[in-house]
């Protein structure tokens, strides 16, 4: 209660105080102790509960700033560690992305590194069958060289042939295999041979120039019969003893050696044409089912100018080989390519070797022609050299 009173007076007196409320005039005179003991209570009351709002309304901001300053800190904080986890997820997932890309990359080089590295199937098959028309020029070089052997023998009418004996029976004697292998129905009906297979082959330039291979052996002896009747049926007889003795022996031998040159060259450009079109190599599975492709006879042997024509044919009408070229990464092509440049190379190489036999037959020509058209006016007596 004397609480209650107090905190009343104090109120009133700091309410008069405030306002600056003048006191009452019949209360000036008035001086009591007690009273002026209640005053300086009051006062003191009064100044330690302003003193205590005060404190209270200070500490109340300071908490008040305190817990401001502590949330705001916090919210700061919580943002900052916000923006920190956003910045490592964001490290992260662009981590892991490059890891990714960089990983597909390496994989697609990887790939990339096998496909230029793995040998593409026709690029197998352009290694196989380049081998073909190396070992069937070698081949082919044997069998001009035994063609041409025998054929400048009988040419030059040597010891052994039927020239040497004479020049009837050279003739006799190339009418003799005619009649043995290519007789005709008006020969057989005329009583000198009996009807082959092949009647009048030697006769027919087809058997020269072909499918490319001769059809095996007998194939091969058309060609060359054919040969023999373009270039020399008949080989004249042969220079013997006292022929070559004489002055006119003499100057028939020299005309004789020129002769037998002429015809062997001539012979040699068709041995090679021959030697070219023997069977000489064996072909490849992929070869046969070529020919075959290409309506050509089956053969389990080719020739040298089959091999090449098949090669280059490959390239040019083989759907496996367009489609395996749409499929070639950058390396295959750039092989394929270099292949190419290759197999062009080695047919532009026996195109020369063709070409020395144009120029050479060339030459030949020329040098008959002037010797036919040089002959004197007339005829020079024999110079007396002793007189000079």
């Amino acid at each position: 209660m004397r609480r209650q009173l107090l905190q009343t007076t104090a109120a009133v007196i700091l309410g008069g105080v405030l306002f600056n409320a003048a006191p009452a005039l019949a209360d000036l005179p008035t001086i009591d102790v007690a009273v002026q003991w209640a005053v300086q209570q009051l006062q003191t009351a009064a100044t330690n509960a302003v003193t205590s709002i005060g404190t209270q309304i200070t500490s109340s901001v300071t908490k008040m700033e305190t817990s401001v300053n502590d949330i705001l800190t916090k919210g700061f904080t919580q943002n900052a560690n916000y923006s920190k986890a956003q910045v490592g997820a964001q490290q992260q997932i662009t981590d892991a992305s490059n890891m990714a890309n960089a990983r597909f990359s390496r994989d697609m080089r990887n790939a990339q590194i096998r496909d230029e590295h793995t040998a593409n199937p026709q690029f197998c098959l352009a290694a196989d069958h380049g081998q073909a028309p190396i070992a069937a020029s070698i081949a082919s070089h044997n069998v001009a060289r035994a063609i041409q052997d025998i054929a400048d023998r009988r040419g030059e009418a040597v010891s052994g042939t039927p020239a040497y004996l004479g020049q009837a029976q050279a003739v006799q004697a190339i009418n003799k295999l005619h009649m043995s292998r290519y007789c005709s129905d008006e020969e057989s009906t005329a009583g000198l041979c009996s009807k082959t297979a092949l009647p009048n082959a030697d006769q027919h330039a087809t058997n020269l120039f072909g499918s490319g291979t001769y059809a095996g052996q007998d194939g091969v002896n058309a060609a060359n019969d054919f040969k023999t009747n373009l270039i020399q049926p008949v080989v004249p007889a042969a220079l013997r003893a006292d022929q070559l003795t004489s002055l006119t022996g003499q100057d028939a031998w020299a005309r004789r050696r020129s002769y037998n040159a002429r015809m062997s060259l001539a012979g040699s450009v068709l041995s090679y044409a021959i030697a070219v079109q023997t069977p000489s190599v064996p072909l490849t599975s992929q070869q046969q089912k070529q020919l075959t492709a290409q309506g050509l006879p089956a053969q389990t042997e080719g020739s040298w100018l089959t091999a090449v024509t098949l090669e280059v044919n490959r390239r040019l009408s083989d759907p496996a080989w367009h489609a395996g070229l749409q499929s070639m990464p950058p390396a295959s092509v750039q092989r394929e390519i270099a292949t190419q440049l290759a197999l062009g190379n080695y047919l532009t190489m026996q195109k020369y070797r063709v070409e020395l036999y144009n120029a050479t037959l060339t030459a030949a020509r020329v040098a008959q022609t002037e010797e036919q058209n040089f002959r004197e006016a007339v005829e020079m007596p024999t110079p007396n050299m002793a007189a000079n």
